[in-house]
């Protein structure tokens, strides 16, 4: 089957909602907006285009980690499948674009970020508490739950 997977660029329109569905799989999802420009050189002036409005999904422990790391008003970068789901309202039909996430991540083009690797464990042991090592795919949440100071930025060539 030929999917297509697209990469947006926009900014978090609503603050991340993580659900459990069926199955037990977590599954977080927030409103995108993009909005394209485009120089007019006729007005000399910048001029958006309509803003695309998407339904961005992620799955299982990447749901976790986006929860606690993206919030309502900051600019990301979003790349996964793209579906289309229509159907009809009382005012008439209605389509919603949706992306299946496989990456999400904050547009570094727009501000600073300051990563920290996570490491999720869904199991029932506290990974951090033993000498085990975590099994492939897990990530340890201890290592999620971490402090950011608030530090003050100089501006570039100052």
């Amino acid at each position: 089957m030929n999917e297509l997977t697209v990469t947006v660029t926009g900014w978090v329109a609503t603050d991340p909602k993580l659900h459990v569905v069926p199955g037990g799989t977590d599954l977080v999802s927030f409103r995108l907006a993009s909005t394209s420009r485009y120089y007019d050189r006729t007005n000399n002036a910048w001029v958006d285009r309509e803003t695309q409005w998407f339904t961005v999904r992620v799955f299982r422990a990447a749901a976790l980690l986006v929860a606690k790391s993206v919030k309502k008003g900051q600019p990301v970068v979003v790349a996964g499948r793209l579906q289309c789901h229509e159907w009809e309202a009382q005012g008439g039909p209605r389509t919603d674009l949706q992306i299946d996430a496989q990456v999400v991540g904050h547009d570094l083009t727009r501000g600073v970020a300051d990563f920290t690797r996570a490491v999720v464990d869904k199991g029932e042991t506290d990974a951090a508490d033993t000498d085990e090592p975590l099994g492939e795919g897990e990530v340890d949440d201890a290592a999620t739950d971490v402090e950011i100071e608030d530090e003050e930025l100089e501006p570039v060539g100052a």
